[in-house]
């Protein structure tokens, strides 16, 4: 029962849009109006600025973060790696279909980048690195979401993580590919922002 609890605690906390608050408090706004229509950080930067968009990133990193820990001090014994994956995952689906806001959120890349690195860290170091130099390279965030997410069951599986974190991070990538297909499409047409450019 404390496992269900905290699988759905983490649900309702992945839910919570720092991305729409900071719209509605800072310019009264609804942010999936505006820029790119997603309700992240990559467009609250462009919408609102670069302060709130490090502390949209940060907020919905800290979600994915706060959902494993909900995980650990839920569940012990051999079923804990199961409760702890679950509870990053609902956070990761609450943040992209968020109970609060019509079930209307953002892409859960910070988010995902939580869950990971409390389930993984080292993989998901090396993966965040790389989608680093790709985006200061492209200048393109998707790209670089795309390949971290793309990255991590293979760094995963070749470092001999648990099965379970191998299956949350391949359905993850699915996630975050369903998530950006609008932008796979403009990148195969040379039509997507770049990061720092405003959207037309």
């Amino acid at each position: 029962m404390l496992s269900i609890l905290a699988i759905v605690a983490s649900y309702l906390l992945g839910s919570v849009s720092f991305s729409y608050l900071f719209g509605k408090w800072f310019k009264g706004i609804d942010i999936r109006k505006h820029g790119s229509g997603n309700a992240g950080a990559t467009n609250t930067l462009r919408v609102l600025g670069k302060g709130p968009a490090i502390l949209v990133l940060l907020l919905d990193g800290f979600k994915g973060v706060a959902a494993v820990l909900l995980g650990v001090w839920a569940a012990s014994g051999p079923d804990h790696i199961w409760i702890r994956v679950l509870c990053g995952l609902a956070a990761i689906i609450g943040h992209n279909w968020p109970v609060y806001f019509g079930f209307r959120g953002g892409k859960g890349i910070a988010t995902t980048i939580g869950v990971m690195a409390t389930l993984a860290f080292l993989p998901t170091l090396i993966a965040g690195i790389t989608a680093i130099v790709i985006i200061a390279v492209t200048r393109f965030v998707s790209l670089g979401s795309l390949i971290l997410t793309a990255l991590l069951p293979f760094l995963l599986w070749g470092m001999d993580r648990p099965i379970p974190i191998v299956w949350i991070s391949i359905l993850l990538c699915v996630f975050a590919f369903i998530r950006h297909r609008t932008n796979i499409v403009k990148l195969i047409q040379g039509k997507e922002n770049k990061l720092g450019q405003k959207r037309a």
